[in-house]
């Protein structure tokens, strides 16, 4: 490989085989090393591809920053709970996480504290990644001197969402789940049924949404045929259907772009199921497995 640039004695950017750029990182493995040299392989611990779109450098930069001991803490740390990681981390996110559990400690040992936003709805939305995460931040606090507080459990619960996404935006996560709660409140109210948002049906209507905007930003929402599950639902459950045209209308202007009648359609129905489970009679049954 060849060396393109040198971030610290750590970290260089350089040329693979295949002519894609690399990120590296090695003890010592920019020590006294110029642009246009081989790399020494033998140095090299971590190789990183930077996701598509990303500036190489910019994600270079962000790694230099990076205590080599935090980065090496969070990949443990993470490597400890892959079996609850279902599509395993992109190295996105094991630079994030390293990131954050890089300031997480600095705070801690300047007795800062910091009041997370969403905390709520997080608890509410990521169950699975709030347990992954706590599991995750006990792996991390039994190697620290002074362990971080159980609150880092909601920060980190976000980067293991934010691994569903392509190009490790972090602010991508923190809209989906402002959007998720404002969704509920629009069903509560248009329903006018209180949600157990800790629920089965809860669960699997959040499940539907959180792949709806993976889908929405690789811009590749449904566009089935939907036209008799839409009318049997439009005179089944019109409260559904009415509440799924308003939340529709909720994401086109969060996400700047229309929300096609397949998806709309599929959200009528999983409100249904979900509303019907608070009120007498059976849910409608979905079709076929579309998330």
């Amino acid at each position: 490989m060849e060396l393109l640039r040198v971030f610290n004695n750590n970290v260089v950017l350089a040329r693979a085989a295949s002519g894609d750029e690399v990120v590296l990182t090695g003890r010592g493995l920019g020590f006294k090393a110029r642009p246009g040299q081989r790399v020494d392989e033998s140095k090299v611990v971590r190789i990183f591809v930077p996701d598509t779109g990303r500036n190489a450098d910019n994600f270079a930069a962000l790694l230099a920053a990076i205590p080599p001991e935090h980065l090496d803490l969070a990949a443990r740390a993470l490597d400890a709970v892959r079996g609850d990681l279902p599509q395993g981390y992109p190295s996105s996110t094991l630079v994030a996480l390293a990131d954050h559990l890089s300031f997480a400690i600095k705070r801690a040992r300047s007795d800062i504290e910091v009041d997370y936003p969403l905390r709520a709805e997080i608890a509410h939305l990521y169950p699975q990644e709030i347990a992954t995460a706590e599991r995750l931040l006990e792996h991390v606090n039994a190697e620290l001197e002074r362990p971080l507080g159980p609150d880092e459990a909601m920060p980190i619960a976000l980067h293991l969402v934010n691994a569903s996404f392509k190009g490790g935006d972090l602010s991508k996560t923190y809209q989906m789940t402002g959007v998720f709660s404002q969704i509920f409140d629009i069903v509560e109210s248009a329903m006018e049924t209180p949600l157990d948002r800790n629920s089965v049906n809860s669960a699997r209507f959040i499940t539907h949404l959180r792949y709806f905007f993976v889908r929405a930003h690789a811009r590749q929402q449904l566009h089935d045929d939907l036209t008799p599950l839409h009318s049997s639902i439009e005179q089944t459950y019109p409260d559904a259907a009415r509440s799924a045209r308003r939340v529709a209308e909720i994401l086109e202007l969060r996400l700047g772009a229309p929300v096609t009648s397949s998806e709309t359609t599929y959200l009528a129905m999983h409100i249904a199921r979900l509303t019907s489970a608070e009120r007498p009679g059976e849910a409608p049954r979905p079709e076929e497995n579309h998330d």
